[in-house]
C-alpha cells in the first residue's frame, strides 16, 4: 500500500494506521476520514503527499 507523508516529516503508513487517533491498521489513506490530522504536527489529510 502507498505511503504518504506530511510537510513536518511524519509518514502515513497503510499497514499501521494512527491507533491514537482513530484509524486501524489496513486502512488506506483515500479512506482516512477527513477529519483527521497529522499525529506530530496537526495538519490536515490535505497537505500529506504520496513517497515511495
Amino acid at each position: 500500500m502507498q505511503k504518504w507523508e506530511c510537510p513536518c516529516g511524519y509518514i502515513y503508513d497503510p499497514e499501521e494506521g494512527d491507533y491514537e487517533g482513530g484509524v486501524e491498521p489496513g486502512t488506506k489513506f483515500e479512506d482516512v476520514p477527513e477529519t483527521w490530522v497529522c499525529p506530530k504536527c496537526g495538519a490536515e489529510k490535505e497537505h500529506f503527499y504520496e513517497v515511495d
